[in-house]
């Protein structure tokens, strides 16, 4: 290809192109670079080769912008070939074709590159003056090649090698090549184009930027003030700031656009706008500068101080901080005075805080403010001017000025302290230590630390602080943490400050205080205060390990908390390890240490524990080192302070090589577990317990043996209640005696007193029961459990334990729902995780005592097991309900041998004459609270009606809601009949049980509208609502009004809150009988008893009460009205049936039929002559819930059906009693209230 070349070279210029643009331009780049570089500048071809190339561009361009008419360039001349070509043919057939506008392009590339590399020629063999006719070519028409990336890069680096080269004619190579650099560089986004840009800077000065030709290139440059990429590079920066000497009006919309920007920018692009900004500055004079100073600065510096929020303020500030931080450069600092002196004085007296808080920013990034022409005695002036409104600003009413100022301060201290008059520093300084460390803002309390520390930087001021940091040390007990870590972070800072002691600043007392009770965060960092102190690494390990016994003797928990952290805070794991031997000896030593010093011991073992077990350097040491007799000796130990649960979890991290002992003490310690509710430290003593367990797979010993001390309390329960023995809960050992497994119930217990042997095993079994529940959250303890043999005994037991603490609450002040709970929550989970007691401990090899799984009810089926529990639930509930309810004394069976010898209160008799707090006494001379087992029996039955509903949700109500929804019926009547006899003092409960008798409504009123809303689901044509639904939605609002008259307003309106989310379920329940009906006659018989009255529920009372308390109100005149003011009535459930009037707007079908209730109750007052209820209840229809208007009221056909009947009778019945003044004036007004609604709806019948 080279030699090719070369010899067309020789020939000719015209023939050396013709050769060039048959290659392509990859290919020949080299080869062309070669064969030009070496013409002798004494070549005919220096002359010729710029000519023909120039005709050879005029020609390709001339076609390409004609190609229907192309004029091709002739074949030049040639000599006769020394040899014929083979391809001689085809080569006259290629001349002859019709160039296409490919093959025009592919040819002004190569000619572009001739061009290029004739330019370069390393001894000028080529004339500039020949090549430019050429070159301009290109140039001028290089818009009309934006198709072909490649020769518009060739002709660009063409353009740019002639304006360096300065060579002839280069000014009038940039019209066309400069916006297309810049336009390259704003779209491909590289580096090297925006460097090529800024390189031909110069060549922007040639150009007329008042000239309207030259608008796109203004956009362009504009353009490039918002690139990114312009933005990051140094070059880019600097071009923009060249730009801004171009022209006024470009420097105006650059600087528009820039500020535009601000509010949106980030911190790297406002940083680099101060940047351009400030070298735009320093390169112009005259009017261009004067625009950036008075149009653009003077604009940003108000705008920093009138800015409407904080971020606004600070994005300003840092495009200001470009000057701010070059103060030192001429001009800089008068610039800054002159802009910013009047607007930043003025801003600080200013009423509004934000233009006071961003003057202030304003006067820190500044300061010193000054005038570098004025006198000293001016500046002096002026400096003392600042230190004013500095300290009064450390005194604003606003704590983000306060802050900010505090800040501030501190830093001018810093860094000025050697110019700062010292009557300043001290004044300055004492309202930082005095005022501003105990102010009432959090943040301006952790900025004075901050600030401080900050101050520490500069040693001139150590001395000063060393006297005053003393006054912060009760910072470090502030509430808010940030600021007690802030403290720490001082303590810790001076801590390598020559002449300060930490422990002169906080007392150690309190550190030490701070140690043992605080969060992490500042525990780590007291830590890391102490660790040089008490555990020293420069010391041997004996001496530290002496040090620490030291701290943990003088503050146990303190020092146990130390070691929590002291691993992380760099100290040895070996050092550590020897700690732990240290700790453990002193445990076992025979000094005797108190409790308190002993748990702090454990505690600490604990943490080291934990720690060393992370390095595998340590593991083993500490594994043999808890072991054997070692382990014996903790063990004996732990009983000292509740160290128990902390000697099972350090068991549970380090698991030591042999255990001895340990299994036997779990055990000791979950079996006595009496009065375990509300002993939060011994919950977490069981829980250790059970964690250890099962680490060692000792599981099912321990559930054995709970699960025993349930058997043994079923056991009693039978015995002493009376009750027939399940033959599963029957030990072997007695059962072989005979084969009945009922107890005679003559036996140790035959004398019906109540034995303590019973009493404490039942509240032991209370114990296990909250056991059960607290292993059932964990799922590694609950498949445990599942997998257990003793499972089986275990829910049998409960259940019958289940079953006397129900039927039997009323009987004996211990018998707790804790039980009961156990038992659902077993039974729930059974169910839901689909376990089948067939299943139930396959796993284990272990034999229960005495278990005759043969005579367990299995159940394959989950859910025929858990309607089995449900059943039995509702059984022994029923059996209470049907004796009585929550209102009988003692036992609802005579068989128990406890009930049937105390002594019961006469029916006839209200009030407890003898016994003030309503216990009742046995004749065995034993009292018993009837207030806390009522208390227990309410507990007892919320649980059991929580467990329904978590069945109904769950769809596992197999047999139909009706007994679950006519329990809860019967539930809510007794609740209402209790609040009943505690208002009339038959109960004088306490205010704590009061309190949780009222914590039991709340959730049973959840509970119970929740289970309607789940039967409510179910409706359909096949499947309609039970009609118990509708009796459970009237006794809640029979509860709801019960609450208020019984308890009062402020625990109803608590109710009502609650009630508000569950009221659309309540009404749709009350019209739950008569959704599917279709006829009048079938929806009135639903609500009508035989004698054709409808049962009047007590909320229709109150509610019609409430009807004509307001409508006598009413009528009052105003003098009267000022004599009868009255207390509201009902003032929480009138605010609830405001809100049931919402709900039932917003379905016409709901209220039809709701309305249709109300009405046929005031027609049963009408049959009973209560014409109060007549009234009230037309009064709330047609007065509060039906408008009457002819689009509302014409919606409810039902209703106005059943006024066809109605009025008639009200017309009767006014005209019965004209005669008479009872009742009249209430009938007249139900009559006047129901004659236009009458008339409408006869209108209506006719029209029909």
């Amino acid at each position: 290809m080279e030699k090719r070349l070369r010899s067309s070279l020789q020939t000719s210029a015209e023939s050396f192109l013709a050769s060039a643009i048959k290659l392509s331009l990859k290919s020949a780049k080299p080869s062309l670079k070669s064969l030009i570089h070496n013409i002798k500048p004494s070549s005919d071809l220096c002359t010729s080769l710029p000519l023909s190339l120039h005709t050879c561009i005029s020609k390709s361009i001339s076609s390409f912008k004609n190609p229907s008419n192309p004029t091709t360039p002739s074949s030049p001349p040639s000599k006769k070939p020394r040899r014929p070509s083979r391809n001689s043919t085809a080569q006259v057939e290629n001349a002859q074709e019709k160039p296409t506008q490919k093959s025009l392009l592919h040819n002004l590339q190569i000619y572009a590159y001739v061009a290029l590399i004739s330019t370069r020629h390393p001894k000028g063999a080529f004339s500039p003056q020949d090549l430019f006719l050429g070159v301009r070519e290109l140039h001028d028409n290089l818009i009309l090649f934006e198709s072909d990336s490649v020769l518009l890069s060739e002709i660009s680096n063409l353009c740019e090698e002639w304006w360096k080269r300065e060579l002839v004619g280069r000014e009038m190579l940039i019209s066309q090549f400069l916006p297309f650099l810049v336009s390259r560089s704003l779209t491909l986004r590289k580096k090297v184009d925006v460097h090529r840009v800024y390189a031909l800077r110069d060549a922007f000065v040639l150009f007329d930027f008042e000239d309207e030709s030259i608008e796109d290139l203004k956009l362009l440059l504009v353009r490039c003030v918002i690139t990114p990429l312009y933005l990051k590079t140094e070059d880019g920066r600097k071009f923009i700031a060249f730009m801004f000497g171009l022209s006024v009006q470009l420097l105006k919309e650059s600087l528009a656009l820039i500020k535009s920007q601000i509010p949106f920018g980030r911190k790297s692009m406002l940083e680099a706008y101060g940047e351009i900004v400030f070298r735009g500055w320093k390169s112009v004079d005259g009017d261009l500068r004067r625009e950036i100073e008075d149009g653009f600065l003077q604009g940003l510096i108000e705008g920093a101080t009138l800015a409407s929020s904080a971020s606004l303020a600070a994005s300003i500030r840092r495009v200001l901080g470009a000057f701010t931080n070059q103060r030192t450069v001429e001009g800089v600092e008068k610039l800054l005075f002159r802009l910013a002196e009047p607007v930043i004085f003025r801003s600080l007296q200013v009423a509004n805080t934000n233009a006071r808080h961003n003057a202030l920013h304003l006067l820190l990034d500044m300061f010193p403010l000054e005038d570098p022409d004025a006198t000293k005695e001016a500046k002096d002036t002026l400096l003392e001017k600042q230190f004013f409104l500095l300290e009064k600003l450390l005194k604003d009413d606003c704590p983000d000025v306060r802050l900010v100022a505090v800040e501030g301060c501190c830093r001018i201290l810093r860094l000025f302290w050697e110019v700062i008059p010292s009557s300043t520093i001290t004044k300055m300084i004492t309202i930082i230590f005095d005022d501003m460390s105990h102010d009432v803002s959090n943040e301006v309390r952790l900025s004075t630390l901050n600030g401080i520390i900050y101050l520490l930087g500069n040693p001139q001021a150590h001395e000063l602080l060393k006297v005053l940091l003393p006054r912060l040390g009760n910072m470090i007990l502030d509430p808010v943490l940030s600021i007690r870590i802030a403290v720490t972070d001082l303590l810790l800072l001076i801590m390598d400050v020559r002449g300060f002691q930490f422990n002169k600043i906080v007392n150690l007392d309190v550190l030490l205080t701070t140690l043992a009770n605080d969060q992490s965060p500042v525990a780590q960092k007291v830590t890391q205060l102490l660790l040089p102190s008490y555990f020293p690494l420069k010391v041997d390990k004996a001496e530290a390990c002496t040090r620490f016994v030291t701290l943990i003797k003088r503050a146990p928990m303190a020092g146990a908390r130390f070691c929590e952290f002291a691993g992380s805070e760099g100290a040895s794991s070996m050092y550590l390890l020897e700690l732990v031997r240290v700790l453990t000896n002193l445990v076992l030593s025979p000094d005797r240490v108190d409790a308190n010093l002993n748990k702090g011991i454990f505690v600490a073992i604990l943490h080291l524990c934990g720690s060393l077990m992370k390095e595998s350097s340590t593991r083993a040491a500490l594994k043999e080192l808890f072991s054997g007799e070692m382990l014996k000796g903790l063990l004996a130990a732990s009983t000292l302070g509740h160290a128990q649960s902390l000697l099972f979890d350090i068991i549970s991290v380090v698991s030591p090589v042999k255990e001895s002992g340990l299994l036997e003490e779990c055990i000791a310690l979950v079996t006595n577990c009496r009065d375990l509710s509300e002993d939060n430290e011994r919950q977490a003593e069981l829980r250790s317990a059970h964690k250890l367990v099962l680490f060692c797979n000792w599981f099912d010993d321990m559930f054995e043996a709970l699960t025993t001390l349930l058997q043994e309390t079923a056991v009693g329960c039978s015995n002493y209640f009376d009750i027939e023995v399940p033959r599963q809960l029957v030990p072997s050992t007695k059962r072989k005696k005979g084969s009945s497994s009922k107890m005679s119930g003559k036996g140790k217990y035959g004398d019906g007193k109540m034995p303590l042997a019973f009493q404490d095993n039942y509240q032991n079994a209370v114990g296990i029961a909250w056991q059960i529940r607290d292993l059932l959250a964990s799922e590694s303890s609950r498949k445990a459990m599942f997998k257990s043999k003793a499972f089986k005994l275990a829910v049998a037991s409960l259940k019958l334990i289940s079953e006397v603490s129900i039927e039997h609450c009323m009987c004996c002040d211990f018998m707790d729902s804790s039980l009961v709970d156990a038992y659902m929550a077993l039974s729930l989970l059974i169910s839901v995780q689909n376990i089948s007691f067939d299943n139930v401990g396959e796993h284990s090899n272990r034999k229960t005592n005495g278990l005759d799984s043969g005579s367990f009810p299995e159940a394959s089926d989950t859910e025929s097991a858990l309607a089995e529990t449900l059943d039995h639930l509702l059984s022994c509930t029923e059996r209470i309900f049907s004796t009585g309810g929550l209102a009988k004394f003692g036992s609802v069976f005579s068989g128990c041998k406890q009930c049937s010898k105390k002594t019961t209160l006469p029916h006839k008799k209200k009030h407890v004459d003898s016994c003030s707090d309503a216990s009742c006494v046995g004749d065995d001379g034993s009292a018993f609270s009837y207030r806390t087992r009522m208390l227990n029996m309410v507990k007892i039955l919320t649980a059991v009606l929580k467990f329904i509903v978590d069945v109904a949700a769950l769809n596992f109500l197999s047999h139909g809601p009706q007994r679950c929804l006519s329990f809860t019926s019967a539930y809510l009547q007794n609740m209402v009949s209790t609040l009943k006899r505690s208002s009339r003092d038959e109960l004088k409960f306490q205010e704590e049980q009061l309190r949780e008798i009222h914590a039991c409504l709340k959730s049973s009123f959840s509970y119970a509208a929740k289970l309607i809303n789940v039967v409510l689901m179910s409706i359909n044509e096949d499947s309609p609502a039970a009609t118990e639904a509708y009796g459970v939605a009237n006794h809640l609002l029979n509860l709801i009004a019960s609450v208020e008259l019984y308890c009062g307003s402020g625990y109803a309106s608590r109710l009502v809150t609650l009630a508000k989310q569950w009221l659309p379920d309540v009404v749709l329940a009350l019209a739950s009988r008569c959704i599917l009906k279709d006829s009048l006659e079938d929806i009135i018989s639903q609500h009508v008893s035989n004698e054709g009255q409808m049962h009047i529920h007590p909320w229709l009372s109150i509610l019609a009460n409430i009807e004509l308390h307001e409508m006598r109100h009413a009528a009052l005149d105003e003098e009267e009205d000022d004599k009868a003011v009255e207390k509201e009535k009902f003032p929480a459930f009138k605010k609830l049936m405001k809100l049931m009037i919402q709900v039932l707007r917003i379905n016409h079908e709901i209220l039809d039929i709701v309305g249709l209730m109300f009405l046929i109750g005031s027609a049963t007052g009408l049959q009973m002559k209560d014409f109060g209820l007549l009234s009230g209840l037309v009064h709330f229809v047609f007065v509060k819930l039906a408008r009457h208007d002819e689009t509302h009221l014409g919606k409810l056909n039902m209703m106005l059906a059943y006024l066809q009947e109605l009025y008639p009778q009200v017309e009767s019945c006014v005209e019965e009693t004209e005669n008479s003044a009872d009742g009249l004036h209430e009938l007249i007004g139900v009559k006047a209230l129901l004659q236009p609604v009458w008339l409408y709806s006869c209108e209506m019948r006719d029209v029909a």
